[in-house]
């Protein structure tokens, strides 16, 4: 008996020692490996300069990039976390980082089942048992700081989905944020004229929001709410929450049939739909305007929204309807940012490069610029940032070339409250070239922002556009 008292206890020690270094030594595997990326860019930045065709040089930084793909996966695979969350956006990174990076997006490590099981029966104070008739020990999907399971409440027809956080993922992660917070200060100094520290800043304030999941539920009920009571039909489906099944770590709500949009593809594919035919584009179709919709009601009218625009967290429903899924964060807009990017919008869809300047002034976007026809460069940053549509020709923009205005015009200070808007453009801009639909969601939220500030009576009514219909913008591309 006290040679296995003293195993346990030998034992014991060894998991606390072993979890009070794991983020010393997550530290270590980052910044090992962050300095290597870093200085291959630095080294090669040199000896590309000696080469004076500029398609040499083209092929010369498409290859790097290709080498820094791969050494950026190997990181994220390993650590997973943190950085599993940030890889998939589209357009903040160079082509050949998202062509290897997106799949690396549905990854993350699910948690043991005996695992779940103790978190949930400690904070439900009940066994597996007493509250589920069906639970599946796979987990449907798993992410960054939580994994889903499909089950059923003892009772009840209806499935459920039971949302359980992995243990010990809030230390991790937050090491994680303040690591990159200082590789973002030190890029900024040297490599970057733009405000990446701010940028990490709120990703740490919103992934804080996301272990508790009652602030979650609370976001979710709003935003069902307001979506549900401010339209004859709801934009977008929204999961309802199960009275008294909700705690800081676990969350059962309604299970919502339907597929991933990352594979609608295939899915219309096994239909015998052929994906360059009416019935396939009108569905796309549907799909943005139903999305561009429903942020452009929630950032514009209220400013809180949805703040974690993925593609893991879009289900596409029969009838080409859209479930929006995971309101682990959110953000609440001030107003003054709400309607001064209202502005801006009305700036974009204008192409109005004076207004734009403007709209920096009063959103607190803060440039330095040398260039000569500058408020031209700052309208192209204001598309570049916030807007969909792709220029004639282009597939992908690449905000890090010669001539991205990002190059030309020097962003010294950013709102943290913005990127969350930011990120919902491209998110919504990477779906609309992966569906192959090229638009404005300037131009769609434009009747939206002339409401908004109409309201707060910043617009004469004589000045609001007769569009209302987001449908007619469609048809324009």
């Amino acid at each position: 008996m006290n040679a296995l008292a003293s195993g346990f206890d030998f034992k014991e020690i060894q998991d606390k020692v072993s979890l009070h270094l794991r983020p010393w030594h997550r530290s270590f595997q980052f910044w090992v490996r962050a300095a290597d990326i870093y200085t291959g860019y630095k080294v090669f930045q040199l000896r590309v300069s000696f080469v004076k065709d500029p398609q040499k040089q083209q092929a010369m930084w498409d290859k790097q990039h290709e080498l820094a793909a791969d050494k950026i996966y190997a990181m994220c695979y390993d650590l997973g976390g943190f950085f599993l969350k940030i890889i998939g956006k589209p357009d903040l990174a160079p082509a050949a980082w998202v062509k290897r990076l997106v799949t690396l997006c549905d990854q993350a490590p699910a948690t043991p089942f005996d695992a779940v099981q103790l978190v949930l029966e400690k904070e439900f104070g009940r066994s597996i048992g007493e509250i589920f008739e069906n639970f599946d020990v796979n987990p449907l999907g798993s992410a960054s700081i939580a994994q889903v399971h499909r089950a059923r409440l003892r009772g009840d027809k209806n499935d459920v989905v039971v949302k359980v956080q992995h243990p010990g993922i809030q230390d991790l992660m937050m090491t994680d944020i303040r690591n990159l917070q200082a590789f973002a200060l030190y890029i900024q100094k040297t490599d970057i004229k733009f405000d990446l520290f701010s940028v990490t800043k709120e990703m740490e304030k919103q992934i804080g929001y996301e272990f508790d999941f009652l602030r979650e539920v609370n976001a979710m009920e709003r935003i069902r709410r307001f979506l549900y009571e401010n339209n004859k039909k709801t934009p977008v489906l929204v999961p309802r929450v199960l009275q008294g099944l909700a705690t800081r770590r676990v969350l059962v709500m309604d299970y919502i049939d339907g597929v991933p949009i990352l594979t609608l593809g295939d899915e219309m594919a096994k239909r015998g739909i052929n994906p360059g035919g009416k019935m396939a584009t009108s569905a796309k179709q549907n799909i943005l305007k139903s999305l561009t919709l429903a942020y452009g009601q929630m950032i514009l009218k209220t400013g809180f929204f949805h703040a974690d625009p993925h593609p893991g967290n879009i289900l596409i429903c029969k009838g080409s309807e859209v479930a929006l899924l995971d309101y682990g964060q959110v953000k609440d807009l001030p107003d003054q940012l709400r309607l001064g990017f209202a502005d801006l919008v009305l700036a974009m869809a204008d192409s109005n490069p004076v207004k734009a300047t403007e709209s920096y002034r009063e959103l607190g976007i803060d440039t330095v610029s040398n260039c000569k026809n500058e408020q031209q460069e700052l309208l192209r940053l204001a598309q570049t940032m916030f807007d969909t549509k792709l220029p004639p020709g282009v597939v992908m923009l690449q905000p890090f070339s010669e001539d991205a205005s990002i190059k030309k015009i020097g962003v010294q200070s950013f709102p943290e409250e913005l990127f969350s808007v930011l990120r919902t453009v491209h998110l919504l801009r990477g779906l609309s070239v992966g569906l192959g639909i090229n638009y404005s969601c300037a131009e769609q939220w434009r009747p939206i922002a002339e409401e908004a500030l109409y309201n707060a009576g910043r617009l004469k009514g004589a000045n609001r556009t007769k569009v209302s219909n987001l449908g007619r913008f469609f048809r324009r591309y």
